[in-house]
């Protein structure tokens, strides 16, 4: 994994030995020499990840946190504070600045790197979600943390026994502003379905419950897994194990803590885990928005004529299916919109739209394709089935006179069908057959109106 890093120490020695570890590595690597550089060059030109060193003569590494946290060009930039101060105060004021993790010195490698390679890997997870949702359906993206409105977070903790999930239960629960439960091992794997919602949004696990390591493979597990995939995950791990901490991060634990811990401690990150799984949740939520929005019509709420046609060409590739389809026009639609206005046209479109999906199947294809044309795919369909179904589609609509309101006389609308179907011996494609099917509707506009009509064009 490659990245560019800010390195922040006033002292030249402790940036050129963490420059070169973090070269080996294969990361590009700035400088900054104190809080004030740190800050312009943060700004200039944001880096993947900064390391901060908290005691600097012009401005503390907790003052210069703060204020990146603050700023919204630079707030989703991880931060590692790393400082010889090793007593509580200090951590705690650390992680309370906003740090996502605080090393003290002498630094581990090992736990360096892995942390390096987990928070990159959660930053770039978090950027390509946003480049997917926000940039391309204009959405404001929330801001992290807790919102009144938002319900409590659910934390899952798995404990080495039974004593063990009590104390930490009783040490958590008036700290983290969630809902704390305990899970047995097993009932983790058990207790989700494929896409369970009620799936925890943060894992306590220690890496050893009943067998050394179990922990760790169960942090696998959940990971792998789609209801429990997206849950953040914090690992207790025996004091300075500092190689099995490596390995949870790599296995893609969000953050770790040694035993014994401090219950703050642990009650802070796990806050910090439950900003972070909202904000992630949040812009999931957009992306699956834009995705409805990409292919559904803004006014009726049917399918468009983009994903009409891919299902359409999915329904042809499937080997074997018959497939019948419909183009439908609303006859004399333009005198509508001439004699009531479009408002009353798009309510007519609407009315139309609703009537038409009730006479079909959950698996049949509705979509509006034009201004007031529409498609309807049918699997599965031989001639019979494909003008009765068109029959009663066409019925739907002309049987009953529109209510339309706002002192507008109730309206009589009718449709035109034309058909054309597919065998199971053609190679036809969702575009041919909607030519058929449009010659077809051509026919009956021209005797009439208000009829269906069957393509008796061959296939292509």
């Amino acid at each position: 994994m490659t990245g560019r890093i800010l390195v922040v120490d006033d002292v030249a020695t402790n940036r050129i030995v963490m420059k070169v570890k973090l070269a080996a590595a294969c990361y590009a690597v700035d400088q900054a020499d104190c809080g004030t550089a740190a800050l312009i060059a943060a700004r200039a030109n944001p880096p993947d990840l900064i390391l901060l060193d908290v005691v600097m003569p012009d401005m503390s590494g907790l003052e210069v946190c703060r204020k990146l946290k603050a700023d919204p060009e630079t707030a989703d930039i991880p931060v590692i504070l790393i400082t010889a101060l090793a007593d509580r105060e200090s951590k705690m004021a650390g992680l309370e600045a906003g740090a996502d993790d605080f090393l003290t010195k002498p630094v581990d490698e090992v736990t360096l790197l892995a942390r390096v390679r987990s928070l990159l890997r959660a930053r770039e997870t978090a950027r390509e979600l946003k480049h997917r949702g926000d940039p391309a359906l204009g959405f404001a993206e929330a801001a992290a943390g807790f919102s009144a409105k938002e319900k409590p977070g659910r934390i899952a903790l798995i404990a080495p026994g039974p004593k063990g999930a009590v104390l930490w239960k009783t040490a958590l629960d008036d700290r983290v502003g969630g809902e704390v439960s305990i899970l047995p091992r097993d009932a983790a794997l058990s207790s989700f379905g494929v896409d369970d919602a009620d799936a925890p949004d943060v894992f306590v696990i220690a890496a050893d419950l009943s067998h050394r390591n179990e922990g760790l493979r169960l942090l696998s597990d959940l990971r792998s897994r789609p209801a429990t995939r997206h849950a953040a995950t914090v690992m207790i791990l025996p004091g300075g194990d500092s190689e099995r901490a490596a390995i949870a991060l790599d296995l893609g634990a969000h953050d770790i803590l040694y035993d014994p811990f401090d219950p703050q401690e642990l009650a802070i990150r796990i806050r910090a885990q439950l900003g972070h799984k909202r904000q992630a949740d949040r812009l999931r939520a957009s992306l699956q928005v834009g995705l409805e929005m990409a292919v559904t019509d803004s006014l009726t709420g049917l399918h468009n004529r983009r994903y009409g046609l891919f299902e359409l060409d999915r329904m042809l590739a499937r080997q074997g299916q018959r497939v019948g389809v419909m183009l439908l026009d609303i006859d004399h639609f333009k005198q509508v919109n001439d004699t009531h206005g479009h408002s009353v046209g798009d309510k007519v479109l609407n009315l139309v739209a609703r009537r038409l999906r009730a006479q079909l199947r959950g698996g049949d294809l509705l979509a509006r394709i034009g201004g007031e044309e529409f498609l309807v795919a049918l699997p599965e369909c031989d001639r019979a089935t494909a003008l009765d179904c068109a029959e009663r589609l066409r019925a739907a609509v002309a049987d009953q006179p529109f209510a339309i309101g706002g002192g507008v006389p109730p309206l009589s609308v009718t449709l035109s069908v034309g058909i054309a179907l597919a065998g199971t011996d053609t190679d036809e494609t969702a575009q041919s057959l909607i030519d058929r099917a449009d010659a077809a509707l051509y026919g009956a506009k021209a005797h009439g109106r208000d009829q269906v009509t069957l393509s008796t064009l061959p296939a292509a």
